[in-house]
């Protein structure tokens, strides 16, 4: 009996220790960024192998909802990218809704340094990109956007990785600059990546937005309503021709970030749904967005092929664009005195991180299936997300070394 009882008491403790690490484990910024990584090694092994076979029917998977006359039928690779990355979308607009509100984009001096630097992200590699592409073919230069994305993900990982070296002042302006640069890709998937538009379904879009604002507006603190009414929205704008994932953000911004339910108690309805997605989006949909996305054929790319003007403006793009952008930009702001750098940081962990936010990856993937369809994408299937990894790879490898170094010493120059 007291054999068993020690025995039981054993297991508990291991159960406990499991389920604290796991814990730990989730919430651990960089650990996102580990099930990327494996993610998307899984995808390549699958692609490259006997196992090919298996994942290509895994993504051809037909997938049909039905309600009355409302169909919705898709391949289970479309569902995640237009279903599953619109819950993706929504947390972003949760974030940056928070942070504009409450957080560190509340003032206009907390968001100008990441602000503008952002806007530098964006203009010099689409404009590195075009460089690449201008004379080729007109579909090439759809994928003008692709380099201009950052994975949050993959890049606070790093920072993680170097731990308390890095000032807690750098890794805000990270993130602060990945919400803009989330802000820019919205915008861009809504402006250079919209289809012929259903007026019907934009009519009943527009009508489930304003639903939703009324209900913010006379303080409505049912949450099941809320999402009720943001699925009507997510399907309709789904069926309009705007993509689907835009319903998210719109949907997000929405919800209130204060409320009292029927008891009179005050809570935070935006920020329940952020803590109750966040280890959702972060264990489960970016990776499986990663696994169906970055299956590469790599024996079917030589040398040649990466060469070609849509790779190397993609992988320029992200390891020369992203960094001379962010950093040109946030050097020009700081001296011109309409921002500060970061307390504590010196310049050139300032161009470590801005060499981070080369790291395109899930979100230039996602921007590359928008930009190259049909026929295109058959033609740039496996050099333009080759580069995207690529690029990203070496982003973050150089950008890991700067900061290792700048922060590894006692004391570095500023420039003056």
């Amino acid at each position: 009996m007291v054999i068993g009882l020690s025995i039981n008491n054993y297991n508990n403790k291991i159960g406990v220790l499991v389920v604290n690490s796991f814990e730990e484990f989730i919430k651990k910024e960089s650990s996102a960024g580990i099930l990327l990584i494996l993610a998307t090694l899984a995808a390549l092994i699958f692609k490259n192998t006997f196992l090919k076979e298996y994942y290509d029917t895994f993504l051809t998977t037909p997938v049909v909802v039905q309600f009355g006359l409302l169909k919705i039928d898709k391949d289970l690779h479309l569902w995640i990218n237009d279903g599953l990355m619109a819950i993706f979308f929504f947390l972003i607009g949760l974030e940056v809704k928070r942070e504009m509100v409450e957080g560190h984009l509340s003032t206009i001096g907390q968001a100008m340094l990441p602000g503008i630097a952002a806007l530098g992200g964006v203009v010099v590699p689409s404009l590195v990109y075009a460089y690449f592409n201008a004379e080729g073919s007109g579909g090439n230069m759809n994928g003008w956007a692709i380099p201009t994305a950052t994975d949050i993900a993959f890049a606070v990982g790093v920072l993680t990785l170097l731990g308390p070296r890095i000032p807690v002042s750098l890794k805000i302006f990270l993130l602060a600059l990945a919400i803009f640069d989330d802000l820019a890709a919205i915008v861009i998937i809504a402006v250079f990546y919209t289809i012929d538009l259903s007026m019907t379904s934009m009519i009943i879009a527009g009508a489930s937005v304003i639903t939703l604002i009324t209900m913010n507006r006379m303080k409505v603190a049912i949450p099941s309503a809320y999402w009720v009414v943001g699925i009507i929205l997510w399907v309709s704008v789904l069926k309009s021709g705007v993509h689907a994932t835009l319903a998210g953000v719109v949907f997000a911004l929405t919800i209130p970030l204060k409320s009292v339910d029927a008891k009179g108690v005050k809570f935070s309805m935006s920020e329940n749904f952020e803590h109750s997605l966040h280890a959702w989006v972060a264990m489960l949909i970016l990776p499986l967005f990663a696994f169906v996305n970055a299956g590469v054929n790599l024996r079917g790319v030589n040398f040649d092929q990466m060469t070609g003007a849509v790779p190397m403006g993609i992988a320029m793009g992200l390891i020369f664009g992203k960094q001379i952008g962010v950093f040109g930009f946030s050097f020009v702001a700081i001296k011109l005195g309409l921002a500060k750098l970061p307390k504590g940081a010196t310049w050139l962990q300032l161009y470590g991180v801005s060499v981070l936010t080369g790291i395109g990856f899930t979100m230039s993937l996602f921007i590359d299936s928008l930009a190259f369809t049909g026929e295109a994408s058959r033609i740039f299937a496996n050099t333009d997300k080759l580069a995207i990894l690529l690029g990203s790879l070496v982003s973050g490898v150089i950008g890991f070394m700067i900061l290792k170094f700048a922060s590894g010493k006692k004391s570095i120059e500023t420039i003056n």
